[in-house]
């Protein structure tokens, strides 16, 4: 099904029921673009991951960072709905929830979450930092905050859902259960085992506060679409930590691709209209893993203007030369039809800008990232170059006003990544984003 097109809003149009996935390696800027799309959209549905993810939104002088709470909440009128593919710790949960309240921001009917969402538990985070410690010089690089153990979990048929924190009895049955195998398993590993009374108090008072919120959502968001009604997906990380896709195994645990949204929220693809991938203007990521464009120099200069840092953990973000190479995979992957660019003025004083338009493995020049981690880690880039503008954007809010430079420069990164410009960004607020006619 093609793109709805209808009534023109803040230059804009109407918007179709949209996927919004990160096209690099997460830290895109996907909240701030979540954030300016949701005044198009009547819901904001979240599909994977857990708070090992991190949205910053900044509204006036209010910074506001996520981490389970989709983007949308922020809006007035929206409904954000978590969805089946989700893993939430429900105590971290109800921590970010009285948060928000207490800066005045409503989290009442305009919350939904799965029933079949999975339950990320205390030693779910106790085994992930255990298998990080013991990977030592190998380690993956995880937020230890137990997204993976949890998914592990899920996939063994083992875990516990939010329906679960419905029924006190059940809930506490389960606990028990699940608590008495998994102290064997960090006895075994060295970690401390876990006090069951503690634990079951903390999530059935958690289960209190967060049964009003617990529904179908799959039926919800059904009911939706045949009302009309206009949902935006919101991803979280970015295509290359996708658990297939991704630069394996330095991935997350789930899949954070255009394809990850529908088995996340129940969805069918045919009912998604478009798919917009969101993307900085030079290239980051976090962690460990291969970074064939990762310069030093960049990743100093970005980070004594205060920038790169992350949202969950606050460690610093390794950067580097925008990667054409990767963003024409993630396009391929995730069907993008529109680019979404942010994080402009983070090379307005540069002379020189650099893009990666292929890699150098061995005697070989290849076009696509080799799925083999080994190569990757061999990879030498191919550069082009551009001029830089050496102004300042910051203050530029029309697309027609940024130096020509600058807009060569982003209509060159779309074009290597094959999909249209349609949103550049020079800054965290609301009103840097412009459209492009």
């Amino acid at each position: 099904m093609g793109p709805r097109w209808g009534v023109i809003i803040g230059g804009l149009p109407n918007m179709p029921n949209t996927i919004l996935v990160g096209a690099q390696w997460g830290d895109e800027g996907k909240g701030k673009i979540i954030d300016y799309l949701t005044e198009r959209a009547d819901i904001v549905a979240r599909s994977q991951g857990g708070n090992n993810a991190g949205h910053t939104v900044i509204v006036g002088k209010d910074k506001y960072v996520l981490h389970l709470l989709p983007s949308g909440i922020l809006r007035k009128d929206k409904v954000c709905v978590i969805g089946n593919g989700v893993v939430i710790d429900p105590v971290d949960l109800v921590r970010e929830i009285e948060g928000l309240r207490a800066r005045r921001i409503p989290v009442n009917k305009n919350l939904v979450i799965s029933d079949c969402a999975h339950v990320v538990l205390p030693y779910h985070r106790q085994i992930d930092e255990l298998r990080e410690k013991a990977k030592g010089r190998k380690k993956i690089g995880t937020t230890k905050r137990g997204i993976g153990p949890c998914y592990g979990d899920k996939v063994e048929r083992i875990g516990l859902r939010m329906g679960d924190l419905l029924d006190d009895a059940n809930l506490l049955k389960k606990l028990k259960s699940r608590i008495l195998e998994n102290n064997r398993i960090l006895k075994a590993m060295g970690g401390t085992p876990l006090n069951a009374k503690a634990v079951s108090r903390d999530y059935l008072e958690a289960a209190k506060k967060l049964r009003p919120f617990i529904t179908n959502t799959v039926v919800y968001l059904h009911e939706a679409i045949q009302s009309k009604k206009r949902i935006l997906f919101e991803g979280a990380q970015g295509t290359f930590l996708d658990l297939d896709h991704g630069t394996y195994p330095y991935v997350t645990s789930s899949n954070t691709t255009a394809g990850g949204a529908c088995t996340g929220t129940g969805v069918p693809p045919h009912r998604i209209d478009r798919v917009m991938g969101v993307m900085k203007a030079y290239t980051t990521r976090v962690g460990e893993g291969p970074f064939p464009s990762e310069s030093p120099e960049l990743s100093d200069r970005l980070h004594d203007m205060g920038r790169e840092f992350g949202s969950t953990t606050g460690r610093a973000r390794r950067c580097g030369w925008f990667d054409a190479v990767a963003t024409r995979y993630a396009t391929m992957i995730n069907g993008i039809d529109e680019i979404a660019v942010t994080n402009l003025d983070g090379l307005d004083a540069l002379k020189t800008i650099k893009i990666c338009v292929a890699y150098e493995v061995g005697k070989r020049t290849v076009e696509v990232p080799p799925s083999d981690v080994s190569e990757l880690l061999l990879a030498t880039p191919v550069y082009i170059e551009l001029p830089g503008w050496q102004q300042n954007t910051a203050d530029i809010r029309s697309f027609d006003k940024l130096p020509a430079r600058a807009r060569t420069y982003l209509k060159k990164i779309c074009s290597l990544t094959g999909a249209r410009l349609k949103l550049a960004s020079v800054g965290p607020d609301r009103d840097q984003t412009m459209v492009v006619p």
